[in-house]
């Protein structure tokens, strides 16, 4: 089971960056991510 299984983030100014990284990293976490820029 990963860590953010079942949870939900929403990221802003996901597309570039220290924030695509994080998006990235939350979902290999398994994290039901939404990027907004």
């Amino acid at each position: 089971m990963n860590r953010l299984e079942g949870k939900r983030a929403l990221i802003t100014g996901g597309t570039t960056g220290i924030c695509l990284a994080t998006a990235r990293q939350f979902l290999s976490e398994g994290s039901l991510t939404q990027m907004k820029n």
